[in-house]
């Protein structure tokens, strides 16, 4: 009878370590494949309003974290707001993340811009584009707290994703959603 136990024992606990064995795959793919949520902090220096959201990557922001997002990047003349590109986001995530900046506040300098704001612009300055991504909600002037300019401008170029304009002497980076190009304003 003793011993009929411990065989009885040792098949348990085979049948353990496999079903244990078969269940860690599981687990860890489940815990490599579960999208961890990031986050993003703002300040828009014009109003002074900050605005810290998470998002999760491939599922991107909640509809009411956007509608936020839009407030904070509303054209600060005009007061009007404008649906942004989330896409702005994710590549200001990726932006930061290769920086290893992460937690640092991004200062925003300008988001969407109104066409009549845009067009008085335009009038006063010559680096201003009349058909400018700004005035879509699909541009961002904006640099990052502990980052260079040139750094940034760097990491941007090499997403080879959309616009990035690099103005060292005004004290910013654009990056953009439209076609790959680069450029350097004042």
């Amino acid at each position: 009878m003793n011993e009929i136990n411990r065989t009885r024992r040792k098949w348990l606990s085979l049948g353990g370590i496999i079903l244990g064995a078969s269940l860690l795959p599981n687990t860890v793919l489940a815990s490599i494949s579960t999208p961890k949520p990031r986050l993003l902090n703002f300040r828009n220096i014009n109003t002074g309003e900050k605005l810290s959201s998470t998002f999760v990557d491939g599922k991107g922001f909640s509809a009411a974290t956007l509608k936020k997002l839009d407030h904070l990047l509303r054209d600060r003349r005009s007061n009007q707001i404008h649906k942004m590109d989330p896409n702005l986001f994710s590549k200001l995530y990726r932006i930061q993340s290769q920086l290893g900046l992460r937690q640092a506040e991004i200062l925003i300098i300008s988001g969407y811009r109104a066409p009549a704001t845009n067009a008085a612009m335009r009038r006063r300055s010559r680096g201003v584009a009349s058909n400018s991504y700004h005035t879509r909600g699909q541009a961002i002037d904006f640099r990052i707290e502990g980052a260079s300019l040139a750094k940034i401008k760097q990491v941007a170029e090499r997403l080879k994703n959309g616009g990035v304009g690099y103005y060292p002497r005004s004290n910013f980076v654009h990056i953009d959603t439209g076609p790959v190009r680069t450029w350097r304003g004042s």
